[in-house]
């Protein structure tokens, strides 16, 4: 079961994003996979205007969504269509990490809960908040050909709660598209990661934007497979573009490592559930926790 994640480069043109997807496709498929995992803003990243990424936003039944759809009934791929701009209302878009079977078909969508707000000193200005609605349904798994998927985007990489409850509600390979910024990945990328590899006890796959987009964004690149010992399969490195890696699933390997080291039996969810979610702390404690 072989799984291709891939590593490109978008830009505001869409048609040319469309191109580059179609060459990640024929690699995939040549490579032997079963499915390609696209990154987070793979048919369109814009300038700096928050209002471009919206008027160019669509419903997932329009082009240019229905084009990607084409790509998976063309090359006969499973494809993890990693974050697209899907409309949600004038002002607003979902960002979709949207699974498509060989068919073409929609499979599941999920929409990125954890929105990237953020101001670097020296650095990007990002807020995804402007343009973005966050969605409200998690822990979405999805059965494939290459083993049960959990859907998580970008950002969510760093609430690890969210990646337990993909573990709990029975993931196998754990997909984070991501288009991340160059000095958060450099500081966090491979680290957060392996980590949540080693959590879950999950494959994970990352595919990812690298590269010069326009004159004020840049992305980190390394699209990553790691395995669920916290091994590092591949790495399409951070220059590489368009690029795949590709890694194989072995459910063998994860049911003895399970076995060996069953993480998820010893969890103490009574206890965990109380920390989490208890809202009767102190002055002291509540600000520390809303920081």
């Amino acid at each position: 079961m072989r799984v291709a994640v891939g590593q490109m480069t978008s830009t505001s043109v869409h048609a040319t994003n469309l191109h580059i997807a179609n060459e990640l496709c024929e690699r995939a498929k040549a490579a032997g996979a079963a499915m390609l995992a696209l990154p987070e803003c793979f048919a369109f990243i814009g300038g700096s205007e928050a209002k471009e990424t919206v008027a160019q936003a669509t419903a997932l039944n329009d082009e240019p969504f229905g084009d990607f759809q084409g790509l998976a009934r063309r090359h006969g791929l499973w494809l993890s269509c990693g974050g697209f701009h899907e409309r949600a209302s004038a002002s607003k878009v979902y960002n979709s990490h949207v699974i498509v079977d060989a068919s073409g078909s929609i499979v599941r969508a999920y929409r990125k809960c954890h929105l990237f707000d953020v101001s670097i000193p020296g650095g990007a200005v990002l807020m995804e908040s402007k343009t973005t609605v966050p969605g409200d349904a998690v822990a979405e798994v999805v059965e494939t050909p290459v083993g049960r998927l959990g859907l998580t985007t970008c950002y969510d990489l760093r609430f690890p709660e969210l990646f337990t409850a993909l573990a709990r509600r029975g993931a196998e390979v754990i997909l984070v598209p991501s288009a991340f910024t160059v000095p958060t990945g450099l500081a966090h990328w491979h680290l957060l990661l392996r980590a949540r590899a080693v959590e879950t006890q999950c494959y994970v796959a990352a595919a990812a934007q690298v590269g010069t987009h326009n004159a004020k964004r840049r992305s980190f690149g390394h699209a990553l497979a790691v395995d669920p010992w916290g091994d590092v399969l591949a790495d399409a490195g951070g220059e590489a573009s368009p690029a795949i890696v590709c890694f194989d699933v072995d459910r063998d390997k994860l049911a003895t490592l399970r076995a060996r080291m069953p993480i998820q039996k010893h969890r103490r969810q009574d206890v965990l559930e109380l920390a989490l979610f208890d809202r009767g702390d102190d002055e002291e404690t509540a600000a520390a926790r809303d920081y």
